[in-house]
């Protein structure tokens, strides 16, 4: 899985330092509404309400805005109607990839996504035809600088993570979605800082493709994950150094 979990550090601490910086706590805001909509206005007794108000603070999202975003999805405020969706295809060389949006407009979005698929040489599939390849995963990321990587793996075990994954620069962390919370509070009360957490989808197993192919699996990731209904995006290609580094340049 190191590959795939590379690529998901990158991502994080691009998002967080190019000039995406707006789309993406529009994507955050949008995270916020259906959280609300779906389990009330108050963290206390909304777990998805807590990881997503946390996620925009990772981001250093502004209070006002998580605020804001908050009164729109509960009737404070008028706000848009939301549909989660969750669409499947191939990448260049057959590789699986899982794409999860918040829409106001499904056919539009089905569209872009299906652009996105066709033009990088992959193609969008049925529901079901990937799914099956993931399964959900909490996700902290923690900077290595100063860190000790085999005591904070230790640590992170004995807080409950299933998995840890200790790369160039980062360690993440796998738990339970259930235990994602807990795991991060007993990290951060032992002085841990960590960069970013989040419940996503992870794949079960990964496969590895040519330099070619891998290249433009990543392009297209990239490609979804810059369109503006597009949330998270999810592959099981375990991509190469060599093929990252690309991709930073």
């Amino acid at each position: 899985m190191s590959g795939h979990s590379k690529w998901h550090s990158i991502k994080h601490q691009k998002a967080v330092t190019d000039a995406r910086r707006g789309q993406l706590f529009t994507k955050l805001t949008r995270e916020i509404m259906v959280a609300v909509r779906k389990g009330g206005a108050n963290p206390e007794a909304n777990f998805s309400l807590r990881l997503a108000i946390q996620r925009a603070r990772d981001a250093s999202m502004p209070l006002e805005n998580i605020e804001r975003a908050i009164k729109r999805a509960s009737g404070t405020q008028e706000g848009e109607a939301l549909i989660e969706m969750v669409l499947e295809g191939y990448g260049p060389g057959g590789s699986a990839i899982l794409v999860e949006a918040l829409t106001d407009n499904r056919n539009r979005t089905i569209q872009s996504v299906r652009h996105a698929f066709t033009r990088a040489g992959g193609s969008l599939g049925e529901a079901g035809c990937v799914a099956w390849q993931f399964e959900q995963r909490g996700i902290l990321s923690v900077k290595t600088d100063g860190v000790d990587t085999e005591e904070l793996a230790l640590r992170a075990i004995d807080a409950g993570a299933v998995d840890v994954e200790v790369e160039p620069g980062v360690v993440q962390v796998y738990t339970e979605p259930s235990d994602l919370e807990r795991v991060r509070q007993a990290l951060e009360s032992d002085g841990v800082v960590v960069s970013s957490a989040e419940v996503t989808r992870v794949p079960k197993a990964t496969v590895e493709l040519d330099e070619k192919a891998a290249a433009q699996t990543l392009r297209l990731l990239e490609a979804l994950d810059a369109l503006d209904e597009v949330q998270r995006v999810a592959s099981n290609v375990d991509f190469s150094d060599e093929v990252l580094a690309g991709s930073e340049g």
